[in-house]
């Protein structure tokens, strides 16, 4: 029964959210729509749970667990829901808000007619995405609304702003407020929230405050306009003393007026695709006093003496404090010169949003580094097993003091890997910067490197048919993660099997993003001189073009996928050797001699084909991680993959002086130095 879809056709609730379903209120007939989790996955009485859409202000989605909100999944900005801006509509789907004098609902459509899709609610709370698998009869969850440990609603209070980039202490006050409660604050209560350091008077010294990339504050006590412009929304805002913040309404076109009435709760930062808010404060903390000598006339503009005394006092004082971060910096400056003299290049801690351990700690952790821990060794350094004294199990990653590239990549790692959250990514548990040693810190994961099960005669055995495709559904969740769904929409580079980390059940985690690249805005192309990664998972544009892009990945996902359908490193030509199979009506040939479920035959043949279409020589022709993700979860008809693209382990004679050529490397390592042009 669990299995089944189910949906309410003529009661305005259930569990599960189906395409083309209005979300919302009928405001005619009166008829609002929520989903509401069963009982049990046996039991389809009303549960705890339920998704709803609260129409006070400006409307807005929240999740309730019985009468306690949950998570907040925001309201519509004009291109997505502001919980997840970065979650847009793709060539999966496309959504749909709609907001007249009739009806308030959203809704979305799917874009392929094989995918079948729902969304629900779980009795435990989950809601999320799901797809049905013909191969398997079952539902996989494609993506979930709550993926991280900043979606709890007002875990962080007023004027706060939660941040999962900020490591063990996710919540922080604006500037310009701080902490109602610094004693609950430092155990690590927030709910207190913050409050103004200068209280405000509905004087006319008044002004507003920018705050950029913010998840906007709960809009149940709003108002809103969609006909005003910013600088209107400004205007009414600031000549209504009990109007605390405004923010334009559409950030697609940018218009629109959001006005809020109260103190600004439940809001996040979410870095680059958050929007603008502009919160009410005091002159006195927006610099616009001239500091002069106070007339009769200034006194009643400025207020009293006693007054003026209180506006000059924070001027000394912040011109005492930024002399003294002047000092600060020159001391920092000369202490990395320095440091760079005697001991080579250094890392900044600041950019290093993770909890930082003592080297003392891990000595201990990995019994001194003893080679009885060495768990493996990439081109960043060794990797060690430790034990904390908690008893947790890690993964200690060293970089070798040797590694010419280790420093850069060792900052790109930290920086990429601790601002992502997916079940699906290899996990960052802090980092380790003493003298010479930088160190990451992950959970440890039990089973290793997917190649350390594919490429060993004994171990392949064990890797059934069903656990393969499960690893591949699992990297390719994790890859389109990256792509799509992330804030930061990273390349990774390196994709590649012993990247890949299996933890006690066998779930792909995808590691090691020492060489991952951000993109930014619309940027899906670009190019470098400095070509990175590993032999055999590379494209072609990008081996010899320096070219890359997300489709640069799909590339090695094709190649990755064709090694575990094969149980064959791509070191003895294993794209030419499938292209051929596949094209004499032989690709069964392919497929690892352990696998003999003869039940499944149409699938594997369809995954040797997904994997196909992945490697194609022109990256146009390669489907995005999107389609891939529902190719491998649907059986309609896929398109017949073209010819594939080759290597060249050697060129020779090329006269062309802006050429790009790559020292290659096995499986186990990275490239990082380039043959001088």
């Amino acid at each position: 029964m669990s299995d089944r879809i189910r949906i309410f056709l003529n009661t305005p609730t259930g569990d599960t959210f189906l395409p083309g379903m209005k979300f919302g209120r009928n405001l005619k007939r009166g008829i609002v729509t929520n989903l509401t989790s069963w009982k049990s996955n046996d039991d389809p009485s009303r549960g705890s749970f339920m998704v709803y859409m609260n129409f006070n202000g400006l409307p807005q989605a929240y999740q309730n667990n019985g009468d306690v909100i949950q998570y907040r999944l925001g309201s519509w900005n004009g291109q997505a829901f502001t919980s997840s801006p970065g979650v847009t509509p793709s060539s999966i789907y496309k959504l749909e808000y709609v907001s007249n004098e009739r009806e308030i609902y959203t809704r979305f459509e799917i874009l392929m007619d094989s995918l079948l899709t729902r969304l629900t609610v779980t009795p435990t709370g989950n809601a999320g995405r799901f797809t049905w698998v013909n191969g398997t009869k079952k539902w996989f969850e494609f993506s979930s609304l709550n993926v991280d440990s900043c979606e709890g609603y007002a875990m962080c209070g007023v004027y706060a702003a939660c941040n999962t980039t900020q490591g063990t202490t996710p919540c922080g006050c604006l500037e310009g407020f701080a902490p109602k409660s610094r004693a609950e604050w430092e155990m690590s209560n927030w709910t207190s929230g913050c409050q103004r350091e200068v209280a405000l008077d509905c004087g006319s010294r008044e002004g507003f405050q920018r705050y950029q990339f913010i998840m906007v504050p709960d809009t149940k006590r709003s108002w809103y306009d969609t006909n005003m412009t910013l600088e209107e929304c400004d205007g009414k805002c600031r000549n209504e003393c009990n109007c605390t913040a405004y923010a334009t309404l559409d950030v697609k076109y940018g218009t629109g007026c959001l006005l809020w009435y109260e103190e600004l709760i439940d809001m996040r930062a979410i870095p680059r695709d958050g929007q603008d808010i502009y919160i009410r404060m005091s002159d006195l903390q927006l610099g616009n006093y001239s500091y002069r000598r106070a007339t009769k006339k200034d006194e009643r503009a400025f207020g009293s003496p006693k007054k003026i005394i209180i506006i000059i006092i924070p001027a000394i004082l912040g011109l005492v404090i930024l002399l003294g971060l002047l000092f600060l910096i020159i001391k920092k400056r000369k202490r990395k010169r320095k440091q760079k003299e005697t001991n080579g290049p250094v890392v900044d801690k600041d950019v290093l949003d993770v909890p930082m351990f003592t080297l003392a700690t891990l000595v201990v952790a990995t019994n001194n580094f003893s080679i009885n821990n060495k768990l493996g060794q990439g081109g960043f350094g060794p990797v060690y097993k430790g034990v904390l004294k908690d008893g947790r199990e890690v993964a200690v990653k060293r970089l070798s003091v040797s590694s010419s590239q280790g420093v850069d990549e060792f900052k790109n790692e930290v920086i990429f890997i601790s601002r992502l959250q997916h079940r699906n990514l290899v996990k960052i548990l802090g980092c380790c910067f003493e003298g010479q040693e930088k160190m990451l810190i992950y959970e440890y994961m039990p089973n290793k490197g997917l190649d350390l099960f594919l490429f060993h005669e004994t171990k392949s055995k064990t890797l059934g048919w069903l656990q393969r495709l499960h690893i591949i559904n699992g990297i390719a969740r994790g890859l389109l993660y990256l792509h799509q769904d992330s804030r930061l929409r990273i390349i990774h580079r390196d994709l590649k099997a012993a990247n890949i980390l299996l933890d006690h059940d066998m779930n792909p985690k995808i590691s090691d993003f020492g060489l991952a690249r951000s993109f930014g805005g619309n940027e899906t192309t670009t190019n470098t001189r400095r070509v990175v990664g590993t032999y055999g998972y590379m494209s072609p544009e990008y081996a010899w073009k320096g070219i890359f892009s997300v489709k640069s990945d799909v590339f090695s996902f094709g190649v990755l996928m064709l090694e575990i359908m094969s149980g064959i490193p791509n070191r003895h030509n294993l794209i030419g050797n499938a292209w051929r199979l596949y094209t004499e009506g032989k690709a069964l040939e392919l497929v690892d001699s352990s696998l003999v479920e003869s039940d499944y035959t149409f699938k594997m043949l369809r995954s040797i084909q997904v994997g196909l279409l992945c490697v194609q020589n022109n990256q146009e022709d390669r489907p995005n991680m999107s389609i891939v993700v529902i190719m491998l979860s649907s059986e309609g008809q896929l398109p017949e993959p073209k010819h594939p693209g080759f290597y060249i382990e050697e060129v020779v004679g090329d006269e062309n002086p802006n050429h790009i050529q790559t020292e290659n490397s096995c499986n186990k390592y990275t490239i990082t130095n380039l043959i001088a042009r």
